[in-house]
């Protein structure tokens, strides 16, 4: 029998390097699913999937992402093209094109506080279906949510969040789906990677199993379904400030 490549069978130990984005994406990707993406905003985004998602076509896509980019670049090409139905994020301020579509009601909007958003998706990787948190509590943030109080404190209960697919950046992957980030890149993407049913990694540097030092590892290949290589992406800068 064949496997589906989102199931354990098929993550242990093979060989998961996909010759392009588009490759990696094409039988994973269509109408109406649930996606996780990395990225803090353009710090660790995964540039090359993110435009494979775009050109696929897919449409009424909810976006899981701690915010969507920029104008035209990022999350926001997918605003663009009117390929997002919803966004499950904490932060809209950089992209007008979000801030517009929102307001007009054209986008769906799931405000979530970043730490809130960052344990949703670690509870879905860890299959922990809901938690309690303080955090929003009284706020537009609980409304319609349950809530409990525990040693004189109110708190709100949020849900866990799993994903169809999950993009994902990484600095180095091996051939089996072990994965070194680099400094603040590593932002959500772990948190990601493990909430999605099937998981697709962009890394700048691919290297032979054994290569990476199993205490450097910094998320196992288990979560890793497929590899893209992108050795030169083009990492813009969001916002740069200089001396007068």
């Amino acid at each position: 029998m064949t496997q589906s490549p989102a199931t354990p069978a098929a993550r242990r130990g093979m060989d998961k390097l996909y010759p392009d984005a588009a490759t990696a994406l094409r039988d994973l990707v269509r109408d109406g699913q649930t996606l996780a993406v990395g990225g803090f905003g353009l710090c660790g985004i995964p540039e090359a999937l993110i435009a494979a998602l775009r050109d696929s076509g897919a449409k009424n896509l909810t976006v899981i992402s701690n915010n969507a980019g920029v104008d035209g670049f990022g999350l926001g090409m997918l605003l663009s093209t009117r390929q997002i139905k919803k966004m499950i994020s904490s932060y809209v301020g950089e992209n007008k094109e979000f801030e517009r579509q929102y307001l007009s009601g054209e986008l769906e909007l799931e405000f979530n506080p970043q730490g809130t958003l960052a344990e949703r998706l670690r509870a879905g990787g860890a299959g922990i279906p809901a938690f309690y948190t303080r955090t929003g509590y009284g706020t537009i943030v609980a409304e319609g949510k349950e809530t409990r109080e525990f040693d004189g404190h109110q708190y709100v209960m949020e849900t866990a969040l799993r994903t169809d697919v999950s993009l994902v950046k990484a600095w180095k992957a091996d051939k089996a789906g072990n994965l070194v980030f680099r400094k603040t890149a590593r932002n959500f993407n772990p948190a990601v990677a493990m909430a999605g049913k099937a998981c697709v990694v962009e890394a700048e540097v691919i290297v032979e199993v054994g290569a990476i030092d199993p205490d450097q590892v910094h998320l196992p290949g288990i979560y890793v379904d497929r590899i893209v290589h992108n050795p030169t992406p083009e990492k813009r800068i969001e916002q740069r400030t200089v001396r007068a």
